[in-house]
């Protein structure tokens, strides 16, 4: 670290559909710190079933089935039944709900560390600070890149070439691999698997209102580069 700033070299990697942000994350992180080969890649999330619906769980069990040390940090251990009504939510949750609350219920035997507590930014600062790094559920509604000239616009998770008219939900939710800060300026900077061709960065105070948004949880899975 030098001079209160870290940014670790962590590739970006594009999302290829409006439903695999969590999946282009992983892969990001992977290339960083445990180069895995694609096809290993493939059959891991074939083996987990990983398709359209995917939680931070599931990103957890992929790490686990990899042999990579992670942890995965949440404020609720399964489903949070609130989330039924939200439009993000309502589509997959009644299948989802069984199958989501079954993989945390599973974690420990299988080897996948979830824990129940708040993450704080200087939690996350000291985890980068070592050269580790993170897969961060946020509201990407909320999340606003100081670099990007137009702010993501929700839409770009719908597949591709579909138009939208609807209007702005209150929560979208969206996976970034954070990959460093600047204490000075107080930011913090972020893949976005929205683009392959840049780094974001946003104030701590964005970040972290992104990130503790209803529908978050918090949720937070630490990879670390040491297995």
């Amino acid at each position: 670290m030098t001079d209160g700033v870290v940014q670790l070299k962590v590739p970006a990697i594009r999302q290829l559909y409006h439903w695999d942000c969590g999946l282009a994350c992983s892969r990001m992180v992977l290339k960083y710190l445990h180069p895995v080969s694609e096809e290993e890649f493939q059959n891991a999330c074939w083996e987990l079933k990983l398709t359209e619906s995917v939680w931070t769980i599931d990103l957890a069990y992929l790490m686990s089935h990899l042999g990579v040390r992670h942890q995965f940090c949440t404020q609720t251990l399964g489903v949070d039944k609130g989330y039924r009504n939200q439009s993000f939510y309502k589509k997959h949750f009644d299948t989802e709900e069984d199958r989501v609350n079954e993989l945390f219920n599973k974690a420990e035997s299988n080897g996948v560390v979830v824990k129940k507590r708040s993450v704080t930014m200087q939690d996350i600062q000291n985890h980068l600070a070592q050269g580790h790094v993170a897969i961060v559920l946020v509201n990407a509604v909320l999340l606003v890149c100081d670099l990007c000239s137009t702010p993501v616009k929700y839409c770009c998770f719908l597949p591709v070439g579909q138009k939208c008219f609807c209007r702005k939900p209150d929560y979208q939710g969206h996976f970034v691999v954070v990959c460093g800060f600047n204490l000075a300026t107080n930011s913090v900077f972020y893949n976005n698997p929205a683009y392959s061709d840049r780094v974001c960065y946003t104030s701590v105070s964005n970040f972290e209102e992104a990130r503790k948004s209803y529908g978050t949880d918090e949720d937070i899975l630490f990879v670390y580069k040491e297995s």
